[in-house]
């Protein structure tokens, strides 16, 4: 029976709030399976990058769920490019920290590759399972990479084959992800499982769009909604390009069309991308058609979700696309990528619409069909909200810890 468990995710923490920086979905799957997983009671670690002097190094969240910040490195922010140099000192830190304090854990699961490297130190030193979840994977990113992106780190890619290689289960989000570590990986299929990510639905749920738009001040404005960081591969020049091609009143409908963008530049490219949206957003005049919000909470972001038409999400690459989950729980139409597991999460034209390429007409063709058709919205929209019933993290914090179970024993 599984008691104790440690997850390692050096270059993020769940305690962060997403959409700034490097938190994003990966942050909310942390902090939903480890508050799920003590419901259950399994008691859950959490080794992050201490990145503050002023953090503490224990933080319980609650009862039975604790984040610990390791030392390795500046006590500062840092690129993930930067942090590779540090892996060593952090995974020999943990090592140490566990150690010192004669803690057993039944296994552990590290998160992304930096943390997959340290996941494979952890697991020899203390003679225990390993799983890994990625993410993200970098060969299928470089080949669905903008001209604007750069390529993955070669320590990247060879990090990835040796956590594939040296761990007992690599855990994929969706089946689609399964079969991109076999084609691009040569993974060896006996060791990959795949359990989705979740959604909780006591928070994202349909409510009433005007009483939604009232508290956050918004209008009657036709709303299409990003949520993200704004970054190349997550496709927010794309979205602000998407808008372009709109026309500033529909055929049928009473108001103008906006884009709201919920989130703030991430990464190496982040500013670069904001730029490049505000450029565009310049020569198309559209000013008083895009709103910038910052990340918002949990408790306000499904207030935005339930005041917009619809969700738009022209991702590049996306391993499975929590913001489609949420905003579908929301009964929100979303227009997304044909990529990656976004087709895995939205069911084309019965949820939403899927989109290939990344040519901003397509996607706008695909938000007028939404927005001008209401008929088509609603049943869209009450589609949406039932399917999204299929993920939960109750689900998978279930079938992770049949995984679990299953290396260990």
């Amino acid at each position: 029976m599984i008691e104790r468990v440690a997850f390692i995710a050096m270059h993020t923490s769940p305690l962060l709030l997403p959409g700034r920086g490097d938190a994003g979905g990966m942050n909310v799957y942390l902090d939903q399976i480890a508050r799920t997983m003590v419901r259950r009671g399994v008691a859950v670690t959490v080794f992050t990058r201490r990145t503050d002097p002023d953090l503490p190094i224990v933080t319980e969240v609650v009862p039975g769920y604790r984040v610990v910040h390791i030392t390795a490195g500046p006590l500062e922010r840092q690129p993930v490019s930067e942090l590779v140099a540090y892996v060593p000192e952090f995974s020999d830190n943990v090592i140490a920290w566990i150690r010192a304090r004669d803690e057993t854990y039944d296994l552990v699961h590290s998160h992304y590759w930096l943390s997959g490297r340290t996941g494979v130190r952890v697991k020899r030193a203390l003679g225990i399972a390993l799983a890994n979840s990625f993410h993200t994977l970098g060969k299928v990113k470089d080949a669905s990479r903008s001209t604007t992106e750069m390529t993955s780190l070669p320590e990247r890619l060879l990090t990835e084959e040796e956590v594939i290689a040296s761990s007992d289960c690599v855990i994929a989000s969706t089946p689609f992800e399964f079969d991109d570590l076999l084609e691009h990986y040569s993974a060896s299929p006996e060791r990959l499982c795949v359990s989705p990510p979740g959604v909780d639905h006591s928070v994202f749920r349909p409510g009433d769009r005007r009483a939604a738009r009232s508290g956050l001040g918004f209008g009657n404005e036709r709303i299409v909604l990003y949520v993200g960081r704004i970054q190349s591969h997550k496709g927010t020049h794309t979205a602000v390009d998407t808008l372009a091609q709109l026309p500033e009143y529909l055929e049928k409908g009473g108001g103008p069309t906006v884009l709201h963008i919920v989130g703030g530049a991430s990464g190496t490219d982040g500013e670069d991308e904001l730029e490049r949206s505000l450029a565009t957003i310049a020569t198309h005049g559209l000013e008083n058609r895009v709103r910038w919000i910052d990340p918002v909470p949990h408790a306000t972001l499904v207030k935005h979700y339930q005041a917009a038409d619809v969700v738009l999400m022209p991702s590049r690459s996306e391993t499975f696309g929590l913001v489609a989950a949420e905003a579908q729980a929301c009964g929100i139409p979303v227009v997304a990528s044909n990529t990656g597991g976004l087709p895995y999460v939205v069911k084309a034209s019965e949820t939403g619409l899927l989109v290939d390429g990344h040519d901003p007409r397509s996607f706008a063709a695909a938000v007028r069909a939404i927005l001008d058709h209401p008929s088509f919205a609603r049943r869209l929209s009450t589609e949406a909200e039932a399917f999204s019933q299929r993920f939960s993290w109750d689900a998978t914090a279930r079938r992770m810890l049949e995984l679990y179970e299953g290396i260990t024993a």
